[in-house]
Formats: structure tokens, sequence, C-alpha cells
């Protein structure tokens, strides 16, 4: 006699909110986990600006990974609060926490995240990054200690972003903590934004790569052609700017800059979309756009 099995009975699904302040590789430790790029990274803090999905599904575990923007102490203007909003929303929602900071480097901004983690019951992973540059893993054994004082974590795991070091570890955690469910996502999904939002992502970040120091971050990119030919996909993108000079900056000396720009997104364009991309880009200056609520909805900045 055979007997049926549900084989959703056995199933865990939840919300993974990565949280921490600007810069410490957050977004870098999404996307080995998900053994994809859908996160850019630079070595700008703020690169990330949305909360991004990142979605995997292995058996009868799905873990939902949020990557959040760099949660920060200062928000002076309409764009750092959208941020700020989308970071805390992310922790409200999320049934795993888990919060990273950088090796032995405490700041305020991270007593920052901590407050806001405190308040919210939920389980806690304490992510230490960048191990693989400390020279005595000893040292960590006193932060460790430290910051487990000022929060309760279930578990505090050290690794390395970058290398993937110990990030088998924390998956193996974060699955046992996810609550049971259905899966709400199909298992080869591996995110919730579509083709045309990973494109301004991926111009946004060859932007921040190729500017260094030289232009703050009021730069924002939009669509405004996303058309597939056949075996083709042809997009038109501007690269937004506040001011005349900071346009300069970007195009650069006989427009070699925004060239660069150009080839680097392209070539990372094909990749992920396995298509031709045939990609044209413009700077236009849009003052005001990064301290203007209307203007930052219309770039599809919200609080999700």
């Amino acid at each position: 006699m055979s007997i049926d099995v549900n084989p959703q009975e056995n199933s865990r699904c939840g919300y993974v909110a990565i949280v921490g302040r600007p810069n410490v590789g957050k977004s870098t430790l999404l996307n080995h986990i998900l053994g994809q790029k859908i996160s850019i990274t630079s070595k700008k803090p703020q690169t990330t600006r949305h909360q991004i999905l990142g979605i995997k599904t292995e058996g009868d575990y799905q873990a939902i990974y949020v990557d959040t923007p760099g949660l920060h102490q200062l928000d002076k203007k309409a764009l750092n609060r959208v941020l700020n909003k989308a970071s805390s929303s992310a922790i409200k929602d999320a049934d795993v926490i888990v919060f990273v900071v950088d090796r032995k480097r405490w700041t305020e901004e991270d007593d920052y995240v901590l407050s806001k983690i405190a308040k919210v019951n939920r389980p806690r992973i304490l992510v230490i990054n960048k191990v693989d540059k400390l020279e005595n893993k000893d040292d960590l054994l006193p932060f460790i200690d430290k910051v487990q004082k000022m929060c309760e974590f279930q578990h505090i795991i050290p690794l390395s972003a970058l290398r993937g070091l110990n990030i088998d570890r924390l998956e193996a955690v974060i699955n046992e903590m996810l609550p049971q469910g259905i899966h709400f996502f199909p298992e080869d999904q591996i995110t919730d934004r579509s083709e045309r939002f990973m494109a301004v992502e991926i111009i946004r970040e060859k932007v921040m790569r190729q500017l260094g120091n030289e232009v703050p971050y009021e730069i924002a990119v939009e669509i405004e052609q996303f058309k597939r030919e056949g075996a083709l996909l042809r997009i038109s993108a501007l690269i937004l700017v506040e001011r005349e000079g900071q346009k300069k900056i970007v195009i650069g000396q006989k427009g070699e800059r925004i060239k660069r720009i150009g080839s680097d997104a392209r070539k990372d364009m094909e990749k992920l979309f396995e298509s031709k991309v045939m990609l044209e880009t413009w700077v236009k200056v849009k003052s005001g756009w990064s301290d203007n609520e209307r203007a930052l909805q219309s770039l599809g900045y919200d609080d999700r």
C-alpha cells in the first residue's frame, strides 16, 4: 500500500534581510550565495539603492534574500530618506535578519543599524565579513564578545564574501531558521526584478566604477528604450547628473569615458540577457533630482 505524501509538508520558505552600514559587502555576499550577479557592487557607499530580491531554492528550502541599501544616519536629501526607509522596511518584514559588519571595524553607523534590528523580534545572524584580511583570527574573539553583549544573535559567522569563505555554513544556518511553508516563487526564478531594471543597475555600476571619487552620488540612469528585435536587444539609456560640470566628467575627454562605460555595460548585459545588445547612452543634466521626491518616484525609487 502506497501513501501519498505532500511534497510541501516539509518545505521551508522565508525572507532574509541582509542589512548593514554602507560598503560592508552585502551585495557581494548575495551574489556569491546565488552564484550569479544580480546586485551591483563598487567600492563606493550607497551603490545599492533598491531592495533587490535574490531567490535561492534548494530542495525543500527557498530563501528569499533581500539586499538592502546601507543604513546611514544622515538623511538630509530625499534620496537618503528613501534608502533608509527601504532598509528599515526590509528589517520589519524579514523572517531572518543577517547583520553584516566589516572585520573588527565598528562605527557609529553600525550602532545605528544595531539599534534598528534590536527592536525587531526576529532570528538574527551576525556576519563578520572580510576575515580573510585578518592576520590573527583570535583577534575576533574580543570583538564578538563586545557585539554579543549589545544584542543577542542566534549565530555569529565570520566569513569572506569575496572569497566565498564559510558562506556554505551561513546558508545552512539560514535554511534551518526559515519558517515552514510553501515556496513563494518557482524554483528556477532567481530575482523579482525585470531585465529593464537590471540594465539600469549595470549601467550605474559602470558609471560609479569609472568615476572613482570625481563625482558625488547624484547620478541616476533612466532607460528610454528597451526593445527586442529578433536576436538583438536594443537599449537606449540616459545617465542623469545634477550639474553641467558633472556631465563633462562623465563624458570624459573626447567622449572616451562614456564609451568605456557603454562598452563595459554592454558586455555584462550580453552575458546576463544571453543576447546581442546594441546600447546607446547619453548624459543629461537634471538639476536637483536626488532631493525631489517626485523625480525619485519617476526614476523608480520607492520604499520597497
